[in-house]
């Protein structure tokens, strides 16, 4: 009996993984600033914008559009030929104070608007991570590092990349279907 397990990773320039490197660096800055902080931010991104928004509660005072400039330049959307650039893109700063509702159940205890998330472990690797996840992180890791060294080697590489793993599982082997997008 066999069967395919397959996951997938996205790399940093990846939209979804880019703004979540925004929303992460608003929250960094923030809290370093103000540990005490309550943050909910979003970001949202296209062609030549990038728009942040949420709820806040916090004493801190950030420079939003540079934190913004600063991860996205960090990623490696530097060049104007990519169609959004650190240095041109256009920033929207939709941030607003935390709603009194979130901020009193949280005050007193509530969970407030907190997620739920799942998933599981096994001792397939290192990372205690299914082997294909684990494998197509490595590969977009590399893909990153190849292009930000900078040495000509596969120059074409832009921020955003993916890739793809599928393992087959038989009879105690693991036979390996590599495939990169």
């Amino acid at each position: 009996m066999s069967f395919y397990f397959t996951s997938e990773s996205v790399s940093e320039g990846h939209p979804d993984k880019l703004c979540d490197a925004i929303s992460d660096a608003v929250l960094d800055a923030i809290y370093a600033q103000d540990p005490n902080s309550r943050v909910a931010c979003e970001t949202y991104a296209t062609t030549g914008l990038v728009v942040v928004g949420g709820e806040i509660t916090t004493n801190a005072y950030i420079d939003l559009n540079k934190v913004v400039r600063q991860t996205i330049e960090e990623i490696g959307y530097t060049k104007s030929e990519y169609k959004f650039a650190a240095e041109s893109v256009g920033i929207v700063n939709v941030m607003h104070e935390q709603s009194r509702d979130i901020a009193m159940g949280v005050d007193t205890g509530g969970a407030g608007d907190q997620g739920i998330m799942f998933g599981f472990a096994c001792d397939q690797t290192e990372e205690l991570m299914p082997l294909p996840i684990v494998l197509s992180h490595k590969l977009v890791a590399k893909l990153a590092e190849i292009r930000k060294a900078n040495n000509g080697l596969m120059s074409w590489l832009r921020p955003d990349s993916k890739s793809q793993v599928t393992v087959e599982y038989s009879d105690d082997k693991d036979h390996f279907v590599l495939m990169l997008l």
